[in-house]
């Protein structure tokens, strides 16, 4: 499954985060079987994923939130986990 994360900062009193830091971080918490590609760290955090399975969006935000939960980037909340279209193939001849 193909999806786009979009993470913001929590309202809290913690100082502004580094959000590119914050960005690689969270990349290299995810899962390792994942592809992963930090689209944008300024202000958000946005990340493209592709499963390459049949994992389900459910699947995919409730993993993020398990990430999202260790100390170094707990001020991160997942706002958005847009699928999207992976397209026709290059050897679909439709």
């Amino acid at each position: 499954m193909l999806v786009e994360l979009t993470m913001h900062r929590a309202a809290t009193s913690q100082p502004s985060a580094n959000s590119p830091i914050d960005g690689i971080r969270i990349l290299a918490l995810l899962p390792d079987k994942w592809r992963k590609d930090l689209r944008q760290a300024n202000g958000e955090i946005v990340i493209r994923v592709d499963t390459a399975d049949d994992t389900t969006s459910d699947q995919i935000q409730a993993t993020v939130a398990q990430v999202l939960s260790d100390p170094a980037i707990s001020h991160w909340e997942l706002r958005t986990c847009n699928p999207l279209a992976t397209g026709p193939s290059a050897d679909d001849p439709t």
